[in-house]
């Protein structure tokens, strides 16, 4: 396995996307992984356009240090810092042993479909 992506899902019924996510992980190759939210709400709240900047800006490029990828989007250090917390407990983005950050994720698709209540 090279390249590593990820599908994230909004399903409110997060026990059928745990279902069909360890159903997938007994297939013989790479099935990608995937990141369910249960509500819009919780979607957008964790991942705003600065997380998501965060993540485009580190994608590809290696193991950053926090202060190189606070530079690369232009923000406060501290903030970026907070920001890459969240990133790394939801996984999109992974700590190195530098106490650096890298996306390992080659894509990411978002499947998300809303309809009327």
């Amino acid at each position: 396995m090279n390249q590593r992506y990820l599908t994230i899902t909004l399903r409110p019924d997060w026990k059928a996307s745990l279902r069909e996510s360890a159903k997938a992980s007994k297939q013989d190759c790479y099935q990608g992984e995937v990141l369910n939210f249960e509500s819009p709400a919780q979607f957008f709240g964790l991942l705003t356009e600065k997380r998501w900047e965060l993540v485009r800006s580190a994608q590809g490029k290696g193991p950053l240090a926090i202060r190189e990828l606070s530079r690369l989007v232009g923000r406060d250090v501290k903030r970026v810092h907070e920001d890459v917390g969240t990133l790394t407990e939801l996984g999109l983005l992974e700590r190195t042993e530098d106490a650096g950050v890298i996306c390992p994720y080659a894509s990411v698709h978002i499947d998300m479909h809303l309809e009327a209540a």
